[in-house]
């Protein structure tokens, strides 16, 4: 592979259920991103790619023929989703364990030469919870009114603000135990070096009274 694989943590806190971007790639680099999910949430990522013409400078958009590798991760390092998309598209997954989910993207296509490129451009933007939902769609086939529509969203918002606080609650749960483990192993380092203090104490004095009786000092 030419090129050196790259991940970039980036944390998109669960309070910003779209996040958009773009970002650089070389050839066969690899590039992720961390975004924390509560559990059973659903996750759309939007992307489409761009490659570097060196005749005019610029970025044109990439031809069909370029191919996005899409990889998740949940927190217990299971692969969610892997699958090569066409240059432009979206990927979805469900989270099932709440915690930072690893989204890593890169193109393995060797057809960047022929476009005299060495550099691509994509522009992602990611839809957590309610606001992965086409409420358009959701309405015309369920035939929904205006009215039903807002309590759909209503119930869903309401849905994702309990999965939210449920996470929330899971994140100091877990930050209180980080916290009682660490002050349980400071108090047993402070515990141990005490004990060595005094272990050392007492050999010093039993070696000086040793010494002072084999010189006859006391």
């Amino acid at each position: 592979m030419k090129g050196v694989i790259e991940c970039i943590l980036v944390t998109v806190l669960v309070i910003s259920p779209i996040s958009g971007l773009y970002f650089h790639i070389s050839e066969t680099e690899k590039k992720c991103f961390i975004e924390e999910i509560p559990d059973e949430t659903m996750v759309i990522g939007n992307y489409k790619t761009q490659l570097y013409d060196k005749n005019i400078n610029d970025f044109l958009p990439s031809s069909p023929g370029i191919g996005m590798h899409v990889e998740v991760k949940d927190p217990d390092d299971k692969v969610l989703l892997s699958k090569v998309y066409s240059d432009k598209g979206r990927f979805t997954f469900t989270s099932h364990t709440p915690g930072e989910h690893l989204i890593c993207l890169y193109s393995n296509s060797t057809k960047w030469g022929m476009f005299n490129s060495g550099k691509m451009r994509i522009h992602l933007e990611i839809e957590v919870g309610e606001h992965a939902n086409d409420y358009n769609q959701i309405q015309e086939k369920d035939k929904m009114t205006e009215l039903q529509l807002r309590i759909r969203q209503l119930l869903d918002q309401v849905e994702q603000v309990q999965k939210e606080q449920n996470y929330q609650r899971y994140r100091e749960e877990r930050f209180r135990q980080t916290s009682e483990s660490t002050n349980q192993r400071v108090l047993w380092w402070s515990l141990g070096q005490t004990g060595i203090l005094l272990i050392t104490g007492f050999w010093q004095m039993r070696h000086l009274k040793s010494f002072f009786e084999a010189k006859k000092l006391v």
